[in-house]
């Protein structure tokens, strides 16, 4: 039996394409195994999955001043002895890598000791980690055309992997876990695993005004909950979902969301027209922004600035957004299928 060594952590952006390959790979007959940190949302993810996980030392590549700056660089030398070891134990025959900054000594360690590596990047433009660990890299998987101009000749155009389960929800079951009674379009607000506090903010300032013409779904983050708006008819709070989202997804009419690539492919592929707030250029190194522009382009998108975001432009994008929401629907259908895991499997197959 051939062993894959799955990889990635920090955000659930980093987890999920794996989780969504764990399935095609056990039909295949891969035996898998997971490296990821300590204490990250992917060990919980992955947990979950009945999959061996392995936690190791792991530091964050920070692009900004900060007096942790100190201490991760030998945390991440921590972590490349730590998965060396790991890997000499379990002699995989290839690491898939999703990316996230505890990739990156699983990708040095398996390029010493000559384990083949594919790494995915799901952005336009490849993060520091993927940077790093693209030069242990046989092939850099990518969801973008526009990023092959980044990675040279190791990089192939596949798209994203996407969990089959969200194709399968139940909207009678969405509207039964929000407690919905009414048949008012469903509008899913998505900020990512660890929330956005300016749309949580905005999205509640405006929630009287929009609570008159929508039904809420509000996945706000962890610890993000208002405990003063728990009871309120028509708004549904989740901190984080995981088994609910194909429901919540099914009976989903409108999405607002940030503009991380893995949210863009779900979004895509279940052609939900959205409106993206992507992370402002001051909070991130702007890889929402290119994602976001890039899906307004292709018609799929209609885009907010967040330096733009108030309680006022918010509503008016959203009740632009229903009045057009079969534009994008159009445009997405006629979009090309992007769920990337039957062409990621096939670059996989190659180690077998």
């Amino acid at each position: 039996m051939k062993t894959i060594v799955l990889t990635g952590g920090g955000t659930a952006g980093h987890v999920t394409p794996n989780i969504a390959l764990i399935p095609f790979l056990k039909k295949e007959g891969w035996s898998i195994q997971y490296i990821g940190s300590k204490t990250g949302i992917e060990k919980d993810l992955i947990t979950k999955e009945n999959i061996p996980y392995h936690g190791i030392s792991s530091g964050k590549l920070r692009r900004y001043v900060s007096l942790e700056n100190l201490k991760d660089p030998f945390k991440v030398v921590k972590g490349l002895f730590d998965a060396y070891s790991l890997l000499r134990k379990i002699k995989p025959n290839l690491v898939f890598s999703k990316g996230g900054y505890v990739t990156v000594p699983v990708v040095l360690a398996a390029k010493l000791l000559g384990i083949p590596v594919i790494i995915h990047e799901s952005d336009i433009t490849p993060g520091l980690a993927n940077k790093i660990a693209s030069k242990g890299a046989k092939e850099i998987c990518v969801n973008f055309p526009e990023t092959l101009q980044y990675v040279g000749s190791k990089g192939v155009l596949t798209g994203t992997p996407i969990r089959e389960e969200l194709f399968k929800g139940d909207a009678n079951k969405g509207r039964s876990l929000c407690k919905f009674t009414n048949h008012k379009p469903v509008l899913l607000m998505m900020g990512g695993s660890l929330g956005s506090v300016k749309i949580n903010t905005c999205l509640r300032e405006g929630l009287d005004t929009l609570i008159e013409d929508f039904n809420i779904v509000h996945i706000c983050g962890k610890g993000n909950v208002d405990e003063t708006l728990r009871n309120k008819e028509g708004y549904c709070q989740f901190e984080y979902a995981g088994e609910e989202l194909p429901h919540l997804f099914a009976m989903t009419d409108l999405m607002l969301s940030r503009a991380g690539a893995n949210a863009l492919a779900e979004i895509t592929a279940l052609k939900i027209p959205n409106l993206l707030i992507p992370l402002s250029q001051n909070a991130s190194r702007g890889d929402q922004i290119l994602n976001a522009k890039s899906m307004e382009k292709s018609g799929y998108s209609l885009v907010l600035i967040e330096e733009d975001l108030t309680k006022d432009t918010l509503i008016k994008k959203l009740y632009e957004l229903r009045e057009n929401s079969d534009v994008y629907k159009n445009a997405m259908r006629s979009a090309m299928d992007i769920s990337g895991t039957e062409k990621v499997m096939t670059q996989i197959r190659k180690y077998k």
